[in-house]
Protein backbone atom coordinates (compact mmCIF):
# COMPACT_ATOMS: atom_id res chain seq x y z
CA UNK A 1 0.00 0.00 0.00
CA UNK A 2 1.40 3.91 -0.85
CA UNK A 3 1.99 6.25 1.32
CA UNK A 4 -0.76 8.10 -0.25
CA UNK A 5 -3.31 5.59 -0.03
CA UNK A 6 -2.19 5.20 4.02
CA UNK A 7 -2.47 8.98 4.31
CA UNK A 8 -5.80 9.02 2.53
CA UNK A 9 -7.09 6.00 5.20
CA UNK A 10 -5.95 7.68 8.59
CA UNK A 11 -7.52 11.03 7.44
CA UNK A 12 -10.95 9.27 6.44
CA UNK A 13 -10.79 7.50 10.02
CA UNK A 14 -9.82 10.52 11.79
CA UNK A 15 -13.13 12.28 9.88
CA UNK A 16 -15.48 9.39 11.02
CA UNK A 17 -14.11 9.55 14.85
CA UNK A 18 -14.65 13.39 14.79
CA UNK A 19 -18.44 12.65 13.10
CA UNK A 20 -19.29 10.01 15.61
CA UNK A 21 -17.82 12.55 18.12
CA UNK A 22 -19.41 14.99 17.24
CA UNK A 23 -23.02 13.32 16.97
CA UNK A 24 -22.57 11.85 20.50
CA UNK A 25 -23.97 14.60 22.13
CA UNK A 26 -27.87 14.73 20.25
CA UNK A 27 -27.50 10.46 20.22
CA UNK A 28 -27.22 10.91 24.24
CA UNK A 29 -30.25 13.28 24.44
CA UNK A 30 -32.56 11.22 22.63
CA UNK A 31 -31.49 8.37 25.21
CA UNK A 32 -32.16 10.60 27.94
CA UNK A 33 -35.60 11.97 26.37
CA UNK A 34 -36.45 8.53 25.79
CA UNK A 35 -35.79 7.11 29.18
CA UNK A 36 -36.84 7.77 32.76
CA UNK A 37 -35.72 10.08 35.09
CA UNK A 38 -34.46 7.13 37.29
CA UNK A 39 -32.71 5.60 34.37
CA UNK A 40 -30.39 8.93 33.13
CA UNK A 41 -29.47 8.75 37.26
CA UNK A 42 -28.76 5.15 36.71
CA UNK A 43 -25.35 3.24 37.42
CA UNK A 44 -23.75 2.05 34.98
CA UNK A 45 -25.47 4.77 32.84
CA UNK A 46 -27.94 3.49 29.66
CA UNK A 47 -26.37 3.65 26.44
CA UNK A 48 -29.52 2.64 24.61
CA UNK A 49 -32.69 4.36 23.87
CA UNK A 50 -35.67 3.85 25.40
CA UNK A 51 -39.73 3.59 25.35
CA UNK A 52 -40.66 6.49 27.05
CA UNK A 53 -40.24 9.01 24.48
CA UNK A 54 -43.86 9.69 23.62
CA UNK A 55 -44.90 9.77 26.95
CA UNK A 56 -42.43 12.05 27.53
CA UNK A 57 -43.01 14.12 24.63
CA UNK A 58 -46.62 14.31 25.68
CA UNK A 59 -45.35 15.17 29.29
CA UNK A 60 -44.36 18.82 27.47
CA UNK A 61 -46.99 18.92 25.68
CA UNK A 62 -49.40 18.63 28.72
CA UNK A 63 -47.16 21.32 30.73
CA UNK A 64 -46.23 24.06 28.02
CA UNK A 65 -47.64 25.53 24.74
CA UNK A 66 -45.36 24.26 22.87
CA UNK A 67 -46.44 24.55 19.68
CA UNK A 68 -47.58 28.18 20.11
CA UNK A 69 -44.29 28.80 21.28
CA UNK A 70 -42.85 27.03 18.53
CA UNK A 71 -44.96 29.57 16.36
CA UNK A 72 -43.79 32.59 18.00
CA UNK A 73 -40.49 31.88 17.72
CA UNK A 74 -40.59 30.49 14.04
CA UNK A 75 -41.97 33.65 13.10
CA UNK A 76 -39.24 36.21 14.61
CA UNK A 77 -36.59 33.78 13.86
CA UNK A 78 -37.83 33.72 9.87
CA UNK A 79 -38.62 37.78 10.02
CA UNK A 80 -35.01 38.88 12.00
CA UNK A 81 -33.16 36.15 9.39
CA UNK A 82 -34.80 38.06 6.10
CA UNK A 83 -34.14 41.26 7.45
CA UNK A 84 -30.30 40.39 8.49
CA UNK A 85 -30.11 38.89 5.24
CA UNK A 86 -31.25 42.42 3.65
CA UNK A 87 -29.70 45.12 5.49
CA UNK A 88 -26.23 43.29 6.21
CA UNK A 89 -25.73 42.41 2.58
CA UNK A 90 -26.81 45.66 1.64
CA UNK A 91 -24.08 47.38 3.87
CA UNK A 92 -21.67 44.91 3.18
CA UNK A 93 -22.21 45.85 -0.54
CA UNK A 94 -21.58 49.31 0.19
CA UNK A 95 -18.45 48.57 2.68
CA UNK A 96 -17.00 46.41 0.21
CA UNK A 97 -17.07 47.80 -3.18
CA UNK A 98 -17.98 52.11 -2.85
CA UNK A 99 -15.89 54.63 -1.67
CA UNK A 100 -17.29 57.11 0.10
CA UNK A 101 -16.37 59.86 2.77
CA UNK A 102 -15.83 58.51 6.05
CA UNK A 103 -15.80 55.13 4.76
CA UNK A 104 -12.99 53.51 7.13
CA UNK A 105 -13.89 55.37 9.72
CA UNK A 106 -17.64 53.35 9.84
CA UNK A 107 -16.25 50.35 9.44
CA UNK A 108 -13.80 50.91 12.42
CA UNK A 109 -16.83 51.95 14.77
CA UNK A 110 -18.66 48.85 13.20
CA UNK A 111 -15.35 46.65 14.37
CA UNK A 112 -15.49 48.23 18.05
CA UNK A 113 -18.66 47.17 18.81
CA UNK A 114 -17.47 43.48 18.75
CA UNK A 115 -15.84 44.82 22.07
CA UNK A 116 -19.32 45.47 23.57
CA UNK A 117 -20.63 42.69 25.77
CA UNK A 118 -24.60 42.19 24.45
CA UNK A 119 -25.61 42.37 28.25
CA UNK A 120 -24.49 45.85 28.71
CA UNK A 121 -26.47 47.07 25.69
CA UNK A 122 -30.01 44.92 27.27
CA UNK A 123 -31.06 48.20 29.58
CA UNK A 124 -30.81 50.81 26.95
CA UNK A 125 -32.60 48.58 24.43
CA UNK A 126 -35.81 47.68 26.81
CA UNK A 127 -35.34 51.33 27.90
CA UNK A 128 -36.20 52.38 23.98
CA UNK A 129 -38.53 49.81 23.77
CA UNK A 130 -40.97 50.63 26.74
CA UNK A 131 -40.81 54.13 25.03
CA UNK A 132 -41.98 52.80 22.49
CA UNK A 133 -44.76 51.31 23.75
CA UNK A 134 -43.59 47.43 21.86
CA UNK A 135 -42.25 45.78 25.28
CA UNK A 136 -45.00 42.31 24.54
CA UNK A 137 -44.97 42.21 21.33
CA UNK A 138 -43.10 40.48 18.16
CA UNK A 139 -41.64 43.66 16.94
CA UNK A 140 -39.44 43.94 20.52
CA UNK A 141 -38.23 40.47 19.39
CA UNK A 142 -37.70 40.97 15.71
CA UNK A 143 -36.72 45.25 15.15
CA UNK A 144 -33.22 45.32 17.74
CA UNK A 145 -32.08 42.14 15.41
CA UNK A 146 -32.74 43.66 12.25
CA UNK A 147 -28.47 43.90 11.41
CA UNK A 148 -25.54 43.32 13.35
CA UNK A 149 -22.12 43.88 13.00
CA UNK A 150 -21.01 40.13 12.55
CA UNK A 151 -23.14 39.52 9.63
CA UNK A 152 -21.85 43.41 8.12
CA UNK A 153 -18.15 42.27 8.66
CA UNK A 154 -18.74 38.56 7.03
CA UNK A 155 -20.34 39.73 3.74
CA UNK A 156 -17.91 42.73 3.61
CA UNK A 157 -15.06 40.15 3.83
CA UNK A 158 -17.12 37.81 1.51
CA UNK A 159 -18.42 40.49 -1.35
CA UNK A 160 -14.61 42.02 -1.29
CA UNK A 161 -13.62 38.63 -2.80
CA UNK A 162 -16.16 37.82 -4.58
CA UNK A 163 -17.19 40.30 -6.89
CA UNK A 164 -15.25 41.60 -9.52
CA UNK A 165 -14.49 45.22 -9.49
CA UNK A 166 -15.24 44.69 -13.71
CA UNK A 167 -18.69 43.57 -13.12
CA UNK A 168 -19.37 46.55 -10.72
CA UNK A 169 -18.10 49.16 -13.46
CA UNK A 170 -19.38 47.33 -16.55
CA UNK A 171 -23.42 47.20 -14.35
CA UNK A 172 -22.33 51.14 -14.04
CA UNK A 173 -21.64 51.44 -17.43
CA UNK A 174 -24.49 50.48 -18.32
CA UNK A 175 -26.69 52.87 -16.67
CA UNK A 176 -27.89 50.85 -13.59
CA UNK A 177 -28.23 52.62 -10.03
CA UNK A 178 -26.83 51.52 -6.35
CA UNK A 179 -29.55 48.78 -5.86
CA UNK A 180 -29.86 47.35 -9.18
CA UNK A 181 -26.15 46.70 -8.60
CA UNK A 182 -26.50 44.96 -5.61
CA UNK A 183 -29.81 43.25 -6.75
CA UNK A 184 -28.19 42.18 -10.28
CA UNK A 185 -24.15 42.00 -9.73
CA UNK A 186 -24.30 41.58 -5.63
CA UNK A 187 -26.42 38.77 -4.64
CA UNK A 188 -26.16 36.43 -6.96
CA UNK A 189 -22.58 36.41 -5.94
CA UNK A 190 -23.23 36.56 -2.74
CA UNK A 191 -25.86 33.50 -2.77
CA UNK A 192 -22.99 31.59 -0.66
CA UNK A 193 -22.36 34.06 2.05
CA UNK A 194 -25.73 34.70 2.60
CA UNK A 195 -26.58 30.81 2.99
CA UNK A 196 -24.23 30.61 5.81
CA UNK A 197 -25.43 34.24 7.46
CA UNK A 198 -29.17 32.97 7.18
CA UNK A 199 -28.44 29.67 8.96
CA UNK A 200 -26.15 31.25 11.80
CA UNK A 201 -28.73 34.05 12.39
CA UNK A 202 -31.52 31.48 12.48
CA UNK A 203 -30.25 29.80 14.85
CA UNK A 204 -29.09 32.25 16.93
CA UNK A 205 -32.67 34.49 17.21
CA UNK A 206 -34.49 30.66 17.72
CA UNK A 207 -31.80 29.45 20.70
CA UNK A 208 -32.15 32.95 22.20
CA UNK A 209 -32.81 32.79 25.50
CA UNK A 210 -32.15 36.17 27.96
CA UNK A 211 -33.72 38.70 25.66
CA UNK A 212 -36.99 36.89 24.98
CA UNK A 213 -37.07 36.22 28.66
CA UNK A 214 -37.00 40.39 29.37
CA UNK A 215 -39.27 42.05 26.87
CA UNK A 216 -41.71 39.32 26.76
CA UNK A 217 -44.07 39.95 29.51
CA UNK A 218 -46.88 38.04 28.64
CA UNK A 219 -46.88 34.38 30.54
CA UNK A 220 -49.04 33.24 27.58
CA UNK A 221 -47.08 34.61 24.39
CA UNK A 222 -43.51 33.07 25.22
CA UNK A 223 -40.55 32.02 22.96
CA UNK A 224 -39.74 28.12 23.01
CA UNK A 225 -36.52 28.27 24.89
CA UNK A 226 -38.27 30.88 27.88
CA UNK A 227 -41.53 28.23 27.68
CA UNK A 228 -39.09 24.90 27.87
CA UNK A 229 -37.19 26.85 30.83
CA UNK A 230 -40.78 26.38 32.54
CA UNK A 231 -40.60 22.33 32.88
CA UNK A 232 -37.97 22.63 35.58
CA UNK A 233 -39.60 22.48 38.55
CA UNK A 234 -39.11 24.76 41.90
CA UNK A 235 -38.81 21.57 44.22
CA UNK A 236 -37.74 18.47 41.86
CA UNK A 237 -37.17 18.50 37.21
CA UNK A 238 -38.21 15.83 35.54
CA UNK A 239 -35.19 15.53 33.17
CA UNK A 240 -36.37 13.15 30.76
CA UNK A 241 -39.51 15.70 29.64
CA UNK A 242 -36.63 18.66 29.84
CA UNK A 243 -34.50 16.42 27.41
CA UNK A 244 -37.60 15.73 24.92
CA UNK A 245 -38.66 19.50 25.60
CA UNK A 246 -35.34 20.17 23.71
CA UNK A 247 -35.29 17.04 21.36
CA UNK A 248 -38.46 18.55 20.43
CA UNK A 249 -37.27 22.20 19.59
CA UNK A 250 -33.64 20.89 17.60
CA UNK A 251 -35.74 18.68 15.41
CA UNK A 252 -36.65 22.27 12.73
CA UNK A 253 -32.89 23.21 13.85
CA UNK A 254 -31.68 20.23 12.02
CA UNK A 255 -34.33 20.36 9.21
CA UNK A 256 -33.25 24.55 8.65
CA UNK A 257 -28.96 23.16 9.12
CA UNK A 258 -29.83 20.79 5.89
CA UNK A 259 -31.17 22.79 3.65
CA UNK A 260 -29.15 25.89 3.94
CA UNK A 261 -26.00 23.79 4.46
CA UNK A 262 -27.13 22.07 0.79
CA UNK A 263 -27.39 25.74 -0.78
CA UNK A 264 -24.26 26.90 0.87
CA UNK A 265 -22.57 23.73 -1.10
CA UNK A 266 -24.43 23.77 -3.89
CA UNK A 267 -23.95 27.34 -4.40
CA UNK A 268 -19.79 26.84 -3.89
CA UNK A 269 -19.71 24.18 -6.35
CA UNK A 270 -20.94 26.20 -8.93
CA UNK A 271 -18.79 28.95 -8.01
CA UNK A 272 -15.78 26.72 -8.07
CA UNK A 273 -16.80 25.36 -11.80
CA UNK A 274 -17.41 28.66 -13.27
CA UNK A 275 -13.77 29.68 -12.37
Amino acid sequence: MSIERVRTAVGHIVLMLGVLVSLFPFYWMVVMASNTTPDIFSYPPKLLIGSHLFENMGKVLDNIDFFGSMLLTLIASLAVTVLVLFFDSLAAFAFAKYQFPGRNVLFGILLATFMIPTQLSLVPQFVVLAQLGWIGSLKALIIPGAANAFGIFWMRQYAKGAIPDELISAAKVDGAGFFRQYLTVGLPVLRPGLAFLGIFTFINVWNDYLWPLIVMTDPNRLTLQVALDQLNGIYGTDYSMVMAGALMSVIPLIGVFLIGARSFIADLAAGAMKF
